[in-house]
């Protein structure tokens, strides 16, 4: 019995090791010539894509793809040039699947977009001081005729307000039960969303009533951070450099964009707010606000505002960092705070 299943295993393992030896085999035969590849490029460069033929055998075409999106293809052994002005930033995965005696063979490699310019730096001056409860976590912060819609975290402590942003006093306030952490809102058609952090769930109410309506999963495992919308979508952040466009009836991802600069990804995506045309952003625990082109994903402006800090009469904690961003379509101004914060700033921008 011991006999037959060692016998066993090595067949298999030689049968195994066989079929590798040939793909591989196949993989040296055609390969992207990655001598005509950069590691990086921005949008307004095009990539040159081209397979090498070590053998100098007969092949039918050639199909690439980025992402597994076909781009192109050529007959033989022809250079396909491709204009990256469509192409969403971060990495990319170009693949050649080459057609050849009736095989076909697949041979991948890959490159980075960045965003073609750096971010400018926004200068800004406060023009008002208010209130603002030290007791609500801040996670979400948005204003809607005229109130302040904020969702609170922490366990045990999250909520949904509605605050008299002139005086910081809480109006309406609805707790979340304990098992969930409550994360960003936004209001689109007159209905509040509020995200979870670990819970994989959104919330939704009226935002006249304040009634619960429904709640949706998350379309995959991940953590709600920031969400806004743009009037017609929700723009939800997980944390990473990647805000996704979901359907606001459903909660199904649409599509996605991730967020660079010129030179590095940017991670930690937390509060958003849309305000005129562009995604405006916290980044966790650090005193910096980002404006993101919601098409591409790069970074347009650096907003610093770290003096703020300095301003608060509170001693703050561990944790207690800026987060909160609400653009007041009234005046055009931007109120911002933090998490547990005794004020808020009015801020406009230089």
């Amino acid at each position: 019995m011991f006999k037959y299943k060692l016998f066993s295993f090595i067949i298999l393992t030689v049968a195994t090791f066989s079929c590798g030896e040939e793909k591989e085999n196949e993989k040296m035969l055609f390969s992207i010539d990655t001598s005509l590849l950069k590691q990086a490029y921005n949008p307004n460069e095009s990539i040159e894509l081209k397979v090498k033929n070590d053998e100098n055998k007969k092949i039918d075409s050639i199909v690439f793809s980025l992402n597994d999106i076909k781009i192109g293809s050529v007959k033989g052994f022809n250079t396909f040039n491709y204009a990256l002005t469509s192409e969403k930033l971060g990495y990319k995965k170009v693949k050649a699947t080459i057609y050849h005696e009736e095989k076909e063979t697949t041979n991948e490699s890959q490159f980075i977009i960045y965003a073609s310019s750096e971010p400018k730096l926004l200068n800004y001056k406060i023009v008002n001081t208010f209130n603002h409860d030290p007791n609500s976590y801040t996670q979400g912060y948005e204003f809607y005729k005229g109130f302040l819609i904020e969702g609170s975290g922490q366990y045990g402590k999250s909520s949904l307000r509605k605050t008299n942003y002139l005086t910081g006093n809480v109006e309406e306030k609805i707790d979340l039960e304990n098992n969930y952490f409550g994360e960003g809102v936004t209001v689109l058609n007159d209905k509040i969303y509020q995200l979870t952090w670990q819970e994989k769930t959104v919330f939704v109410y009226d935002a006249t009533t304040f009634k619960l309506e429904k709640s949706f999963p998350y379309f995959k495992e991940m953590d709600g951070w920031g969400l806004t919308n743009d009037g017609t979508n929700l723009y939800m952040s997980d944390g990473t450099e990647k805000i996704y466009i979901v359907n606001p009836e459903t909660f199904e991802m649409i599509d996605y964009i991730s967020v660079y600069t010129n030179s590095n990804k940017i991670e930690a995506i937390n509060e958003l707010e849309w305000i005129d045309g562009k995604i405006w952003a916290n980044l966790y625990e650090r005193d910096t606000v980002i404006k993101i082109d919601p098409k591409t994903g790069a970074i347009e402006n650096i907003l610093n505002l770290s003096d703020l800090k300095s301003k608060v009469t509170k001693p703050l904690q561990s944790g207690e960092v800026l987060n909160g961003i609400a653009h007041n379509p009234k005046n055009n101004t931007i109120l911002v705070t933090g998490k547990n914060w005794d004020k808020a700033f009015e801020i406009v921008l230089e």
